[in-house]
């Protein structure tokens, strides 16, 4: 058995099945419907007119003869008052140039030559109209075949119908576009005498597109026929056919290009939709929907389009606050990881020498000279400092990065500045500090305690990585309102990549596996949070003369 799989059927593929059975085959059947009423009204149309042409040449005809009858019993009486048959003959030849359909005006002496020219009349298919004289003569009126053709069809010249006029025996006196075998085949379709009325036209023949009328009249005796032609059926039938059907698939063509213009200008907008939609899923929270807007876009498009773009605009923003968070646990995870790297290796060095000494000066058996004694006390008083120092220091930075650090500023004097920051540094390791201070050198806007700490940051860090026997330099100026004040040593050439991360926290320029010097690597982070505290700046350099500048700029006291 087949597993049939239901294949979900796209937009443009369910329009354009719509399309086929909403205008296409609707349409289809409105023109079968419209093509046959019309053919039936083109059919009646065409029944009409023929009757209304026959009875058109009825009156014709009527008319024609009656007058003929009125004219010939005036030349009749006219020829009562002329005595000589010369005079009689002349008048007569008057006449016949007067009347153009008529053929011949003679007198037949008798009834005898009478009946011989009347079935010489019907032989030739001329019709005559006689009169019978006082004398016992008759006057005879022969018509003109030609120009009673002429005078009958003058109106029906551009007409295509065939038009005969014939005696009751069938003797055809006119014709209008006569055709030797259409005449004979129609007269062998005429129906039989007992369906022939009087002055009332009848259809007949096979043809339904072809009608045939046939008027028969009793005074005078005559009928009529008129058939209509193939070219006449073709051009009013099938033509109105042919138009009628190029005006629904020209419709039908149409409308597929209108609609297809606009599948193709919407499909446009739908795809956007779907760009969006695959890149909202691959994590481009950026891209934005930009519609083809027009007079023809649907409200609902641009209403979803909007409300998308307001969707992935929250997202991409919910992201970005995210990511920011994200970032923000990793530093405080690093941090974390960083203050306890900083606590086993800053911590428990001065920890241990101040239990070893507190041990040692605490011993009952031995006896320790007073030089000992102070040698202890004083290392355990400088592990002390150094662990004072270190727990500020971690207390400080909470305080700068929450932007909560307080400074009193004040008018400051930087000698006294730099000369307590050299006795607050531990150790100098062999290294000199030489400052370049001018003695009218004015007071800086600073905290004195906070202004202390930084120098001695910056002492320790110049010391730390100095290379040995080498001066530490400290150089100041005035710039305008501004104090510059550059501390710089000797060392190794610092990296610009790594010169900009010095600033952060636990930042040290020895990494983990090649540590040679203590530090907690928070010494310039704060140094910075300090500085900009006190409304100056800070910013590190480094060359090949002098491997470690900072310098800061603190505002000068007024």
């Amino acid at each position: 058995m087949l597993n049939f799989k239901f294949h979900r059927l796209k937009i443009i593929e369910q329009i354009a099945i719509v399309f086929f059975f909403a205008v296409v085959i609707p349409m289809s059947i409105s023109g079968f419907v419209i093509n046959n009423v019309n053919q039936q009204a083109v059919r009646h149309q065409l029944r009409e007119s023929a009757i209304l042409v026959a009875s058109m040449v009825s009156d014709e005809m009527d008319y024609l003869i009656q007058s003929s009858e009125a004219t010939t019993l005036q030349i009749a009486d006219a020829l009562e008052y002329l005595p000589t048959t010369y005079q009689k003959n002349k008048f007569l030849k008057e006449m016949e140039k007067k009347y153009p359909y008529c053929q011949k005006l003679s007198i037949v002496k008798n009834q005898k030559e009478m009946e011989k020219l009347t079935d010489s009349s019907k032989i030739d298919e001329q019709p005559i109209i006689s009169t019978q004289l006082k004398d016992g003569s008759f006057l005879v009126f022969l018509f003109n075949s030609k120009n009673i053709d002429i005078r009958l069809f003058k109106s029906l010249e551009d007409d295509n119908r065939q038009i005969y006029i014939m005696l009751n025996n069938h003797h055809l006196i006119a014709s209008h576009n006569f055709t030797p075998d259409v005449f004979k085949e129609t007269i062998d379709m005429l129906p039989s005498k007992s369906e022939l009325h009087v002055n009332s036209p009848i259809l007949f023949g096979d043809e339904k597109n072809q009608p045939i009328v046939y008027l028969r009249c009793k005074n005078p005796k005559y009928s009529i026929i008129v058939r209509t032609t193939e070219s006449i059926a073709k051009k009013a039938i099938i033509d109105n056919r042919v138009k009628i059907i190029l005006s629904v698939l020209i419709t039908i063509l149409f409308t597929m290009v209108l609609i297809g213009f606009y599948m193709f200008y919407l499909y446009i907008n739908i795809r956007q939709l779907f760009k969006a939609i695959m890149a909202l899923s691959k994590g481009n929270y950026e891209h934005q929907i930009r519609l083809l807007k027009t007079y023809f876009t649907p409200y609902e498009l641009v209403f979803l389009a909007n409300e998308f773009n307001k969707m992935a605009s929250e997202i991409h923003k919910q992201y970005n606050e995210l990511s920011k968070k994200n970032k923000e646990l990793k530093e405080l995870n690093e941090f974390r990881s960083n203050l306890i790297d900083t606590v086993s290796h800053e911590l428990r060095t001065p920890l241990t020498s101040i239990q070893g000494y507190t041990s040692r000066l605490m011993r009952q058996d031995i006896v320790i000279d007073e030089e000992t004694k102070q040698k202890s006390l004083r290392i355990i008083k400088e592990q002390s400092e150094r662990l004072n120092r270190l727990i500020e220091d971690l207390l400080t930075i909470p305080d700068i990065e929450g932007m909560r650090l307080r400074t009193v500023n004040t008018n400051v004097s930087l000698d006294k500045i730099f000369t307590q920051s050299e006795l607050l540094l531990r150790k100098h390791e062999g290294h000199r500090i030489t400052v370049n201070l001018a003695q009218d050198f004015p007071q800086v806007i600073a905290d004195k305690g906070r202004l202390e700490q930084v120098i001695v940051n910056l002492y320790e860090n110049a010391v730390k990585y100095a290379y040995p026997d080498t001066d530490i330099i400290v150089d100041t100026e005035v710039k305008g309102d501004k104090a510059i004040i550059t501390v710089k040593n000797q060392c190794d050439k610092i990296p610009k990549k790594k010169l900009k991360k010095l600033f952060e926290k636990f930042i040290r320029l020895d990494d983990e596996m090649t540590r040679t010097t203590r530090g907690s690597g928070l010494g310039l982070f704060i140094v910075k949070g300090l500085v900009e505290a006190m409304n100056g700046t800070i910013s590190l350099a480094s060359t090949d003369e002098y491997g470690f500048i900072a310098t800061i700029t603190l505002n000068i006291a007024k």
